[in-house]
């Protein structure tokens, strides 16, 4: 694999391009940065003299931002998978030793070179799709040495591949077995060695907790997320994604950057979501995974103005998914998102479920150069088509990372 940095600067007008309205559009890049944007007889003459790059037509959108995922695992839950289509529920594989566990057992087994290839592996079929900044959470190894290398892993990834990478620590994903029957024990552990560990070591840059019945208490969030704050990181929660715990309403009062899966998520949690900013991050792919039947409340979310982005909660138990357009398509089809906020559920709104609103998510002057070039005629086919691979050319981190022009 080639180095970031030899590839090919993006520096120049990019030309013949159309926005998500069909409008011509023109980008004009500079030290890797976008330095204009706009109706190309609107281009400043200072620009006219740059390289040109021709678009031939393309549809051109924001890189696509991955909000949620768990990238960075040993091993994989095929046989879960299985046990699934023959009638056990998520909480009965794991209850028979399956689920998180099971992918502890292995990520603790591999070495982190061994996590840092397959993890590698993974994350070129997103970038090739156009993704441009993606989370990394950890929450595999659940003991500070195995947690540290799943972060060190994520902050590889970033170098390597010239990706934006936000790493997450998930501390709190799943009891290990050494602390069975201790919860409160390994929480102290969690909020009192664990995490300022971690965050002295730079390698956290966001911290989530997995809320539910067959993982930590509404009591046993709260204080990782007052560790967290007592250190000044941001805090995300797993929430409502098999019952209302009442997350939601506890993130909220954190000022959580996002709330994730949220199936069963109450009105009085849309409330205090859109009160706060929280972000609601829909992931259709574990929906569809876990053959769930419960909706999340879209129709509350957006009459109350929560933005929702969508992911692809990548993880090898429950959505072993790599691709973010087919997650767009999922979100358009089962929870009926239209077109115009699948787009904006994977740009936009997933930035901003990172705190990169300000760097990602959408074509700007000042910001780094991160947009997809699309052989696409139509908006709508970003949701449409599944099982293909439209990118014509991906902008990276100023860099011509996929394709050509």
């Amino acid at each position: 694999m080639p180095s970031f940095d030899t590839l090919p600067s993006a520096d120049g007008l990019w030309t013949g391009l159309r926005s998500l309205d069909g409008q011509p559009c023109t980008i004009a890049v500079q030290d890797g940065r976008i330095a204009w944007t706009g109706a190309p007889d609107a281009m400043p003459a200072a620009h006219a003299g740059l390289p040109r790059h021709a678009g031939q037509g393309a549809l051109v959108t924001p890189g696509l931002v991955d909000c949620h995922t768990h990238l960075v695992y040993g091993g994989q839950r095929a046989n879960e998978f299985a046990m699934r289509l023959a009638g056990a529920s998520y909480e009965e594989v794991a209850k028979a030793g399956g689920g998180i566990v099971s992918s502890v057992r292995a990520t603790r087994a591999a070495s982190e070179d061994e996590l840092f290839a397959s993890a590698s592996a993974r994350l070129r079929s997103l970038l090739a799709e156009g993704v441009c900044a993606i989370e990394v959470k950890s929450g595999y190894g659940l003991a500070l040495e195995h947690e540290r290398k799943q972060l060190r892993v994520a902050r590889r990834l970033a170098s390597a591949h010239g990706v934006t990478v936000r790493t997450t620590f998930l501390g709190a994903h799943a009891l290990p077995p050494e602390f069975q029957g201790r919860s409160q024990d390994y929480i102290d552990l969690v909020c009192r060695e664990m995490l300022p560990a971690l965050h002295l070591e730079g390698l956290v840059d966001a911290v989530d907790v997995f809320c539910e019945r067959i993982a930590f208490s509404l009591a046993e969030t709260e204080q990782v997320f007052q560790a967290a704050q007592a250190l000044g990181i941001p805090v995300k929660l797993h929430a409502e994604q098999l019952s209302d715990m009442g997350g939601a309403q506890l993130a909220a009062r954190y000022g959580a950057l996002s709330c994730d899966h949220i199936e069963h998520l109450s009105q009085e949690g849309v409330d205090a979501m859109a009160a706060a900013g929280t972000v609601a991050v829909l992931l259709p792919g574990a929906y569809y995974t876990l053959r769930d039947t419960q909706l999340p409340p879209i129709a509350a979310l957006r009459a109350a103005g929560v933005p929702m982005a969508v992911s692809t909660d990548h993880n090898p138990g429950t959505s072993p998914a790599l691709s973010l357009l087919l997650m767009a398509n999922m979100a358009c089809t089962l929870f009926r998102l239209t077109v115009p906020e699948a787009i904006a559920g994977i740009t936009t709104h997933a930035a901003r479920a990172l705190g990169l609103q300000e760097t990602h998510g959408s074509i700007a002057a000042g910001r780094p150069a991160n947009f997809v070039l699309w052989d696409l005629n139509d908006a709508a086919e970003l949701a449409y088509w599944f099982g293909q691979r439209p990118v014509r050319t991906v902008v990276r981190q100023g860099r011509i990372a996929e394709g050509s022009v």
